[in-house]
């Protein structure tokens, strides 16, 4: 089961960039991934800033481990939309696993 999520409907312009506007659809995130599905968000025409998917992706990597990444599924990403995400990934997955291994 997938569930898709157009990140547009988040968006002021082309700007998604409040952590306050990534808590609520994180929780919804949580709802379906409890479910078991893949979520695929849908970056077509909208930039991020690094708070918003910092409060979205890498909140839930530091609740539920990096293995979390295997059920998202990041979709029409521009380049600086993916080195975002793959930042706060790479920092996050760090955190989590350095906070388990002492």
């Amino acid at each position: 089961m997938r569930s898709h999520i157009a990140l547009t409907q988040f968006a002021r312009g082309h700007l998604v960039g409040a952590r306050s506007t990534a808590m609520p659809l994180r929780e919804q995130v949580e709802e379906v991934l409890a479910q078991g599905a893949e979520i695929v968000f849908d970056f077509a025409s909208v930039e991020v800033t690094q708070s918003f998917i910092d409060e979205l992706i890498g909140v839930l990597i530091l609740r539920h481990g990096p293995d979390v990444l295997d059920r998202l599924v990041f979709k029409s990403c521009s380049d600086d939309v993916r080195a975002i995400i793959e930042f706060v990934a790479a920092d996050r997955c760090d955190q989590y696993i350095q906070s388990y291994s002492h």
